[in-house]
């Protein structure tokens, strides 16, 4: 199972860019006629790829695990908007297999020396800090186009939202992609792709992605506790300890690398020299982490490419997620206040929405720690 969702640049969540070239029209700065091509065609044959999950259900020929995850997928959208006021449309509620390991692979790029993502801006959705692709091919052919000296990496995305913009055509569906996740993980999943749908900011990647993982968080403890079987909940707290120590990880590594770059007396060699040190520190710790759960090898992927753009795409997953937490319990732990608030703070000016976030943060600090260790989705 590819864990690339699941440390926090995979998904559901980095490929809204996708969404924003199907909407965007026929021009943006930084995208020809052939790049929209490749993304609408790209998901005009996903979605007619997909078939209702009740199809899908009574088809005799549909493989018993198959018919056993889909059902669970049918529950868990129905508890999504029973128990936490997501969207009720027709997202998830169709199934396809694309015969292929991911929804899209995005293209990540940052400075050698920086943290900062590059930025592709499109009309509709804003500036965002990744490209995506249909073709994995094309892909890597658009990053190695890339100036040289630039940090670069290409990653498959599971799942991606349209932001419920294409609803009349049917949705999201789950996807092959997602669809063999732990319960659990595959809850999540679908909260966070619906969150989207609830908010969403042009041009404001990290309050968005920090937006819906927080609801992916606080909506999967809920289903966690309140539909899954004993068994389940094991399944995933195994699943979930690895998660947490892997975020742990890379989140000490970003700022060892944040402090790097922000260290002015250093002269660009000797940053170049502490970057050095500072990765392969985080491989050795990676090694150490990966021989204590028994050479599991689920971000072996990750971890070979891992430079600055995927560390600064994580750092958007992450950045404004206590904060919304802290907003999910000054609400009452009530959804549908939570997204009124959240709406609230979206439709303010840039300024004072970071301020308004930024004011949030130390309150969960002070009383309620960050569940996940302040670790990578």
């Amino acid at each position: 199972m590819s864990l690339w969702h699941r440390v926090g640049v995979g998904r559901r969540r980095l490929a809204l860019g996708v969404a924003a070239v199907l909407l965007a029209g026929c021009a943006s700065t930084d995208a020809g006629l052939g790049y929209y091509w490749q993304s609408v065609t790209g998901h005009w044959q996903l979605m007619r790829s997909a078939r209702p999950v009740a199809d899908w259900l009574a088809d005799e020929h549909t493989p018993p695990a198959l018919r056993q995850k889909l059902a669970t997928a049918r529950d868990i959208r129905r508890f999504a908007v029973t128990q936490l006021a997501l969207p009720d449309n027709r997202s998830y509620t169709r199934y396809a297999d694309l015969g292929r390991r991911a929804a899209v692979f995005n293209v990540v790029a940052a400075p050698a020396l920086s943290l900062q993502l590059w930025q592709w801006c499109f009309p509709v959705a804003g500036c965002v800090g990744y490209r995506g692709y249909y073709d994995e091919a094309a892909a890597q052919a658009f990053a190695a186009s890339l100036p040289a000296d630039m940090d670069v990496a290409v990653y498959p995305v599971q799942a991606y939202s349209t932001l419920g913009w294409l609803d009349w055509f049917g949705g999201d569906p789950l996807l092959n992609t997602f669809i063999g996740y732990p319960d659990g993980e595959l809850a999540r999943l679908v909260f966070h792709e619906l969150a989207h749908q609830v908010v969403y900011v042009a041009g404001d990647m990290a309050f968005n992605e920090s937006f819906a993982t927080a609801v992916e968080r606080l909506g999967g403890e809920r289903w966690l506790s309140r539909e899954a079987s004993p068994a389940t909940r094991a399944a995933y707290e195994q699943f979930d300890r690895r998660r947490q120590a892997f975020r742990a990880l890379t989140l000490h590594t970003l700022e060892q690398l944040a402090a790097v770059y922000a260290h002015s007396a250093l002269s660009e060699s000797g940053q170049r020299a502490r970057k050095a040190d500072v990765m392969a520190e985080f491989r050795r710790r990676y090694g150490a982490l990966k021989a204590a759960w028994g050479g599991y090898a689920g971000y072996d992927a990750w971890v070979a490419q891992a430079n600055n753009a995927l560390f600064g795409a994580q750092a958007a997953y992450d950045q404004w997620v206590p904060a919304f937490e802290a907003l999910f319990a000054r609400e009452g732990s009530d959804f549908a206040r939570f997204y009124a608030a959240a709406k609230a703070l979206a439709a303010e000016p840039a300024a004072q929405r970071q301020a308004a976030l930024q004011a949030l943060m130390p309150a969960l600090s002070a009383e309620q720690p960050d569940r996940d260790g302040a670790a990578p989705r």
